[in-house]
C-alpha cells in the first residue's frame, strides 16, 4: 500500500471535523469576485490535463501529504476532484492538520461543467 494511502485511512478512521460543502455556484461567485482562495485539484495529473479550473494547483492525492508544507494554512482551500469524493477525503486530512478555512467543491469538475461551464471538457 502507498504510504500517503496509510495516512489517509488513518485520517478517515479517526474522529474529525465535518468538511464544509462549496457549491459550483457559490464557488463561482467567490471567483467572480477575485476572493483570494486556492484552488486545490487533487485528481491525477491525466484527469487534470483532460480539464482544470485555471488557476488550481493540481496536487495528486498520492502527493498530498508529501506538499502540505506548500499550503498556507490560513488562507481559504477549496478542494476539488473528479465526483468530490477524494477531495472530500483530502479536506478531513488538512482540517486533522490544523487548515481551518477548507471547503469541498460539491459534485467536483463535473458538477462544475455540468452547472457552469458545459464547454468544459468531461470523462
Amino acid at each position: 500500500m502507498n504510504p500517503a494511502w496509510k495516512v489517509l485511512n488513518l485520517v478517515t478512521l479517526t474522529k474529525k471535523p465535518v468538511p464544509k460543502q462549496l457549491s459550483p455556484r457559490k464557488l463561482y461567485q467567490k471567483l467572480s469576485r477575485n476572493e483570494p482562495l486556492i484552488l486545490l485539484d487533487v485528481r491525477e495529473k491525466w484527469e487534470y490535463e483532460i480539464c482544470h479550473l485555471s488557476n488550481s494547483v493540481n496536487i495528486p492525492v498520492s502527493e498530498v501529504s508529501s506538499s502540505i508544507e506548500s499550503l498556507a494554512i490560513n488562507q481559504e482551500i477549496v478542494v476539488i476532484c473528479h465526483h468530490g469524493f477524494r477531495s472530500m477525503r483530502i479536506c478531513c486530512l488538512l482540517l486533522q492538520l490544523g487548515f481551518d478555512r477548507v471547503q469541498n467543491l460539491q459534485g467536483g469538475i463535473d458538477a462544475w461543467s455540468h452547472i457552469i461551464d458545459p464547454d468544459l471538457p468531461r470523462y
